[in-house]
């Protein structure tokens, strides 16, 4: 039997509601803008800014360039490019450019692209992580959602899911999972039992495997009778 959709609780891939609730205080708050240069290009009505830095309350965003249209952030898109750092609450991210959409005096969406484009969540109240990249980010700051995409993969507490395409939702705190179209790579779930022990600091190798075909729109949650590969 094919599969295609796959859904995990984040019991396995943990994440925080921080980002959103983190949100909902930045529309509140003013919007500073440092740049180490900046010019205007009046005949096709641009903005450009060299070595800048857009900081709103729990919001800091860093980039090589930037550009936009106006110098307005009630309803304006940004293109930054080139090291691009954006950080939002306990969320980090690296990639090499991003779109991002401003309603209201708040920032809304970030389209992501990077080689890969890198994220990292650290929780405050554990050493623990959880990671991710892919070649593509669509990052939905007012539902808190993330689209990872492009040979997308999330990691967290030694445990990895990679597919074609992960929808990352932090308010249900659960990862939706896409196997690529027409035969394509499946989705692939590595689990590492918190009982194996370390030795000197490595992991011991045992882990497990579940892979999960294509189908027409089902939608899984992951048991222990599910179809186990074990590698060593």
């Amino acid at each position: 039997m094919k599969k295609h959709l796959t859904t995990i609780a984040i019991g396995i891939i943990a994440t925080l509601p921080l980002l959103v609730s983190g949100q909902e205080l930045n529309a509140r708050l003013p919007i500073s803008l440092d740049a180490d240069s900046t010019n205007y290009d009046g005949k096709n009505e641009l903005l450009l800014f060299r070595g800048l830095r857009l900081t709103q309350g729990n919001i800091g965003i860093e980039a090589d360039e930037g550009k936009a249209t106006r110098l307005d952030f009630a309803d304006s898109s940004w293109e930054f490019s080139g090291n691009v750092v954006i950080d939002v609450d306990a969320a980090h991210i690296e990639c090499d450019s991003a779109n991002l959409r401003f309603k209201d005096h708040e920032l809304t969406v970030a389209l992501i692209t990077g080689s890969p484009a890198k994220f990292r969540m650290q929780r405050p109240e554990d050493a623990s992580a959880t990671e991710g990249q892919a070649g593509r980010l669509k990052y939905d700051l007012v539902n808190g959602i993330i689209e990872f995409s492009e040979q997308a993969t999330i990691n967290e507490g030694g445990n990895q899911i990679s597919s074609n395409l992960l929808v990352y939702s932090l308010r249900d705190k659960l990862v939706n999972a896409q196997a690529a179209p027409n035969g394509g790579d499946k989705v692939k779930i590595t689990f590492t039992p918190p009982e194996i022990a370390t030795t000197n600091g490595a992991a011991d190798p045992a882990t497990e495997v579940l892979e999960e075909d294509e189908t027409d729109g089902a939608e899984v949650q992951p048991s222990p009778d599910d179809d186990q590969e074990i590698t060593q």
